[in-house]
């Protein structure tokens, strides 16, 4: 296969990429492709926005602080973004006007249309899908839309409210993004890598002449970028290997109510990071990610019994846990002087604010990154809830989507101020 490599002295483009055996490796931002830009140059960064639901909802004691405003006392599960603090608002006595029927509920987190168990119900549009048919077209993929379950579930719907498909495979969605060629080149690179290559073994000759060619700030970049693909594609073999490794054999009848599923945080660090290498190489700039939790459903109707609650709340944890990773990665990802954090709204939040109860009112959500003014628990009535729609209101400004009104949003995130 030919290679084909543009020199940086005269300058690189956005969407450069090192190409060898089937693989396409797309490259972070760069000082150096600052003159390829031209007018663009000069803008600000792309903003970008990942919507997260979990749809078992959240043990609410354990999230909403009790105070509001900007001195609130971390609860349990937001001590685990302790370190973002000040990069996420944290919402409370929010709800989506009119979206009941408990888990059916889960449907309708990013498209706020209500009534999803009335007769004749179809979906709306949701807000990712919204996005991308308005800055899609920016990147090579308009979105990317991800589920850790192999139940069919998603978060994202059409205009004409049909599901989206949702990519359940971390692995699969890294061959997808940084794989590219002939299906025999794609083979024989998928092949490699399942023996222990890298992609970086593959655009080897290129990536060394391009470090040679960059200024120390931009190599620095370069190699950091390499080190997060090794240790990605490093994961990713450590778990398949598992799969194909025969398991031991014992005298025991085997325990029930064991899944891999259940391992919501490992799923969630994989896509987390795959997510994050979309972001840095710009293949995308539209994320949507339903978790699913059905595998402990039984636990989250507890009945406030302390040992379900307990074993909920690990469970629990370590969810937060990953997202407070993954915010943190972020923000020591840098792209043109600032986080990648700062360009990039990360949505998280469940469609019920009750799981013991299939509440859907006062949902557990917070909202982090994207150049908004953090750091405080906005917190509205908690029977009369304020619309949560407003705040999709709010993101689609931020992103420079010139929009009034989303689904019954009918306004912007009262209290949420843009920086």
């Amino acid at each position: 296969m030919k290679n084909v490599f543009i020199s940086t002295q005269a300058s690189l483009d956005r969407r450069q990429f090192l190409r060898g055996a089937g693989v396409a490796l797309a490259l972070p931002f760069l000082e150096a492709m600052r003159p390829a830009f031209g007018a663009e140059a000069a803008s600000s960064t792309p903003r970008r926005m990942i919507a997260i639901q979990t749809n078992m909802g959240i043990v609410p004691q354990f999230f909403f602080p009790e105070k509001p405003g900007r001195n609130y006392e971390l609860t349990p599960y937001l001590q685990k973004l302790a370190a973002s603090r000040d990069a996420f608002t944290v919402f409370s006595g929010t709800s989506l006007p009119g979206v009941d029927g408990g888990h059916a509920a889960e449907r309708c987190f990013l498209t706020g249309t209500p009534h999803p168990l009335r007769g004749g119900f179809r979906n709306g549009i949701s807000l990712d899908q919204f996005v991308a048919e308005r800055i899609g077209n920016q990147t090579r993929h308009p979105s990317l839309v991800l589920a850790s379950s192999v139940g069919g579930q998603s978060l994202s719907y059409t205009r004409t409210g049909a599901k989206l498909p949702a990519e359940i495979s971390p692995n699969k969605l890294f061959q997808r993004l940084f794989t590219a060629g002939k299906p025999a080149e794609v083979e024989s690179a998928v092949r490699g890598m399942k023996q222990g290559r890298s992609l970086l073994d593959f655009v080897g000759a290129q990536s060394r002449r391009l470090s040679g060619e960059l200024s120390p700030g931009d190599r620095q970049r370069v190699d950091e970028y390499f080190t997060a693909v090794r240790e990605l594609e490093q994961r990713l073999e450590t778990a398949e290997s598992w799969e194909q490794k025969p398991k031991p054999v014992v005298n025991a009848k085997p325990p029930t109510d064991i899944s891999d599923q259940k391992a919501f945080d490992q799923w969630m660090r994989l896509f987390f990071d795959v997510i994050k290498l979309a972001l840095e190489t710009d293949s995308t700039r539209t994320v949507s990610f339903f978790i699913d939790t059905y595998p402990i459903h039984g636990i989250t109707h507890h009945g406030n019994r302390p040992s379900l609650l307990a074993e909920l709340k690990g469970y629990e944890e370590a969810q937060f846990a990953a997202l407070g990773s993954f915010l943190k990665s972020l923000a020591a990802s840098k792209e043109k002087g600032q986080s990648l954090l700062d360009s990039t709204m990360v949505l998280y939040g469940t469609c019920m604010g009750s799981a013991n109860s299939h509440s859907n009112v006062n949902l557990p959500v917070l909202l982090a990154g994207g150049g908004f003014k953090h750091g405080q628990h906005l917190a509205f009535d908690k029977t009369n809830n304020y619309p949560l729609s407003n705040l999709y209101v709010s993101m689609l400004q931020r992103l420079g989507i010139e929009s009034d009104e989303f689904s019954t949003g009918k306004g912007t995130m009262r209290g949420l101020e843009m920086l």
